[in-house]
């Protein structure tokens, strides 16, 4: 079981890593001048290589996490509220995510209504995510 805990936190830790950098990619973006044609071709490389990456790195992360869940039988039983929880969390990561994709397609497509400044608030989301989910696994506050 610690070898399957480990490389879920590797992967989860990887995912994560990769959801804190799309987002500053969107910022750039949003900061293109229309004009700059070669930095916002550039910036969508960097955008859509990263978003294959981290996609790759969501998918044993979410894996692993079920087998930990599933197979073990982690988090079964009475007190077990924070996994409930961390599955909510889990599953809010993975629509923004999602959200990062949408967001991709409507840059490639030049269809992007937001400022860079929505995108530097937007970029925080997945780090309160995150506390919350090593709080909720560590500290198991219910």
């Amino acid at each position: 079981m610690l070898w399957v805990k480990s490389f879920h936190i590797v992967f989860v830790a990887s995912w994560f890593a990769g959801l804190f950098y799309l987002p500053r990619i969107f910022v750039n973006l949003a900061m293109v001048p229309a004009d700059s044609d070669a930095e916002r071709a550039r910036l969508l490389l960097m955008a859509r290589k990263l978003m294959r990456f981290t996609t790759m790195l969501a998918v044993p992360a979410v894996g692993l996490g079920l087998w930990l869940w599933l197979g073990y039988g982690i988090g079964r039983g009475a007190g077990n509220g924070w996994l409930h929880a961390k599955l909510g969390v889990v599953l809010l990561v993975l629509g923004y995510h999602h959200a990062c994709g949408v967001m991709l397609k409507r840059f490639e497509a030049q269809a992007v209504a937001r400022s860079h400044v929505w995108f530097r608030w937007f970029n925080e989301i997945p780090v309160i995510l995150l506390a919350v989910a090593v709080v909720l696994v560590v500290v198991k506050p219910f």
